[in-house]
Order: structure tokens, then C-alpha cells, then sequence
């Protein structure tokens, strides 16, 4: 009997184990009720409350994996920061599906901020000279991160 129930007790973990389609970042969260992008896009403000957002990476930042940007339905980006400098994200998702959840919030991006960015995505110099202009945009600050697995 307690070999069987060992057995049980070993393929229910090795199921769940295997049985999952994204890797972790952060703070655990599930992708039960996340929304698209397009939630977030064209507001005017934000009440402050977390949501559960799933996109797909763009860029990450190429130095630690410290942020990283999500295309918008317009083919714009939106910047998602992780909440208190905690946790990274791989340097190789772009490309995947994520699920994030956190809070939103509209933020003018300076010119030498954009900069930044830019240079910490290993933009080239030309793409990073043409930034001349501040930016009003949604952005996001993330405690947890679903990453798809291959």
C-alpha cells in the first residue's frame, strides 16, 4: 500500500511538474483571468488597482533582464518595470507570450530616459539619436511574471 501510494504521490507531482506551460518571475501568479493589451490601450488614467495582462515581448533589457517591452495592438511597445528591482526576466524572451500582473500607470518618459532604454536594448546609434521628443505612455510595474515555455 505505501508503494502505491508513493507511485501516485510521484506521478502526480512529475505531472504537474511537466505539465506546465510557463516559467515563473516574481512574485507566483496563475494566468487564470489575464486580459489582452488592448485593455490598457487609449486610457486617459488608471484607478490604480493590479490587473492581469498577457502580450508579447518585444525587447528586454540586455544588461540584467530588468525590464522589458510589450507590443501594443498599434504596434507601439508599453515599458514593464519589476516592482522594487526584486526579480529579472531572461534576456532571450523576445519574441513569447507573457502574462504579467501588476499596476498600470501613465508616465511621461523624458527623452534621456527613452535614451536609456534604448541603449540598454542594444538600439544603434541612429535609432537612439532620433528619440527627441518626451513621451506620454502607459507603462507598467509588474510583481509577477508568467514567461511561455518553448
Amino acid at each position: 500500500m505505501k508503494k502505491l501510494l508513493f507511485v501516485a504521490a510521484f506521478m502526480l507531482v512529475s505531472v504537474l511538474s511537466f505539465g506546465q506551460k510557463y516559467d515563473s518571475f516574481g512574485k507566483k501568479i496563475s494566468a487564470k483571468g489575464a486580459q489582452p493589451i488592448s485593455v490598457l490601450e487609449n486610457k486617459k488614467e488608471f484607478s490604480g488597482g493590479k490587473v492581469k495582462i498577457e502580450g508579447e515581448v518585444e525587447s528586454v533589457c540586455q544588461m540584467k533582464g530588468c525590464w522589458m517591452t510589450i507590443k501594443k495592438t498599434d504596434g507601439s511597445t508599453m515599458m514593464v518595470k519589476f516592482k522594487d528591482y526584486d526579480f529579472f526576466v531572461p534576456k532571450d524572451i523576445a519574441g513569447k507570450k507573457v502574462i504579467f500582473e501588476g499596476v498600470p500607470t501613465l508616465k511621461t518618459l523624458s527623452v534621456a530616459e527613452q535614451r536609456h532604454y534604448a541603449e540598454d536594448a542594444k538600439k544603434s546609434k541612429e535609432e537612439i539619436e532620433k528619440i527627441t521628443e518626451d513621451k506620454v505612455d502607459v507603462t507598467f510595474l509588474a510583481e509577477g511574471v508568467l514567461v511561455q515555455k518553448n
